[in-house]
């Protein structure tokens, strides 16, 4: 009998350290290491991406224009980690001529039209003493490189690539003479492919936030955080945004809990996504949903994840709801199957949706890039209030090595609780041109709220 219970002893804490181990929260680095990193990727990245982003473009000079607290978008993915915001008026200058040398690491020549380096990459080119005039030494430079295009961020239809000033537009137009200024064309398209484009690095990295996300979601819906008839699903929502700030990191949205039942009146289902949900007190029998997102170096998390609150007696949650994710998931699959290089956000869109509803499921897609910003620049594909293909950035082609938020969700009859439940997924995923793969998995079984302990010894 003593050997027996010493054995049941052992398994539960091989089961209990099992259990930990599997759940413990992935390394978070700390400031000093993170700006060591960011500034490493970001040396990389304009070594080896940028030159062929250029070509891509047709643009051989880039030039981006800030002044302090009033940053261009992509300017801010350019300064060191040191620097949070720009420093009086900063010029960066980008320079990649025609037939340079694609095996010299230094190919793209990087200036900064200011008092002083910006970081290791940009090299100050501009001595007030000998040219007092910011603007002239930066007209200066360039009619000595006499580009055939300079790219300016600006556009009417992508925010992120519309980032200079209107009056920062007038005083480089007047520095310039009238032979260059016919040169100043929209960078659009480069700086959507500098914005939307991961290096193998990155990539590798993405995983690793997308799993410390995964984590926090996962914690919040537990026992740890709900006890069902006492904790309200406002209250969750700020679990997450106190624990996202204890781990030192910031989140990019407020998150949004809500709940779907058998009641009647929880018309959740119906709910308007320009609203935020109900608060509610959180139930045996619930259908959880969050929705939740991260940032950590300089990259960006977006998902939502589901949980079952089980009533008295219960250990899985019931086969309707397992089913009903299920469909939520070959949408996800049906819609990853469409993506190609090349092809337009509206077009991969459209072609999920004829296959869905051919196979039976009521799909909504809002699927979108994600990177330096959660609601990234790129192909979009479909928005949740416009079904029928997104004018301009769903006309957008898609390119490799990028990645997106797989958002979207399957309506489904409950016919035991007589009505439709809308299972909403959301999950980080990587495009290498040929597959996609999701950065850290997706959730393939719903969260149980309390947890079960699979294979507990119980004995007494």
């Amino acid at each position: 009998m003593r050997l027996k219970n010493l054995i049941a002893t052992i398994c539960c804490l091989y089961i209990s350290f099992s259990a930990t181990a599997q759940s413990a929260l992935p390394k978070i680095l700390d400031l000093e290491e993170r700006a060591q990193v960011e500034e490493e990727i970001l040396e990389e990245r304009i070594q080896t991406l940028l030159p062929s982003l250029m070509e891509r473009s047709g643009i051989d000079l880039w030039l981006l224009i800030s002044r302090e607290y009033n940053e261009d978008p992509v300017l801010k993915t350019l300064l060191p980690p040191t620097w949070l915001s720009a420093r009086r008026t900063t010029m960066l200058v980008m320079y990649y001529p025609e037939g340079a040398d694609s095996v010299n690491p230094d190919r793209v020549e990087c200036l900064a039209v200011a008092r002083y380096d910006v970081g290791s990459l940009f090299k100050k080119a501009w001595n007030p003493e000998e040219e007092p005039d910011q603007w002239e030494r930066l007209a200066e430079i360039i009619a000595e490189r006499d580009p055939k295009q300079i790219g300016v961020n600006t556009s009417e239809h992508f925010a992120q690539a519309d980032g200079l000033a209107h009056t920062d537009y007038l005083h480089l137009i007047a520095a310039l003479s009238t032979a260059q200024a016919k040169k100043v064309v929209s960078a659009e398209k480069l700086a959507i492919g500098w914005l939307e484009t991961r290096t193998e690095r990155e990539e590798m990295l993405y995983e690793h936030i997308a799993r410390i996300a995964h984590h926090i979601i996962a914690e919040g819906f537990s026992e740890k955080v709900v006890h069902p008839g006492v904790t309200t699903t406002e209250e969750v929502v700020w679990w997450y945004r106190n624990r996202i700030n204890e781990l030192g990191l910031d989140a990019w949205f407020h998150p949004t809990v809500d709940v779907q039942r058998a009641d009647p009146s929880n018309t959740e289902q119906k709910r308007n996504f320009s609203k935020r949900p109900d608060k509610q007190v959180i139930m045996p029998g619930d259908l959880l949903h969050v929705d939740f997102g991260i940032t950590y170096l300089d990259m960006n998390t977006d998902t939502q994840e589901n949980a079952y609150v089980l009533k008295p007696g219960e250990t899985e949650a019931p086969p309707y709801l397992r089913e009903a994710h299920q469909t939520a998931l070959r949408l996800m699959d049906i819609l990853t199957d469409n993506f190609r290089v090349g092809r337009t956000g509206n077009e991969i869109l459209l072609a999920s949706i004829e296959e869905a509803k051919a196979e039976g499921i009521k799909p909504t897609i809002y699927t979108h890039p994600i990177g330096y910003y959660g609601h990234g620049s790129g192909p979009t594909i479909g928005l949740w209030d416009q079904q029928g293909g997104v004018p301009v950035k769903g006309d957008y082609p898609m390119y490799a090595n990028t990645a997106y938020s797989i958002e979207l969700n399957a309506a489904v009859f409950i016919s035991e609780w007589d009505k439709e439940v809308r299972m909403m997924v959301e999950e980080d995923a990587f495009f290498d041109g040929e597959n996609v793969r999701y950065l850290d998995g997706r959730q393939k079984e719903l969260f149980l709220i309390p947890r079960q302990r699979v294979n507990e010894v119980v004995e007494y």
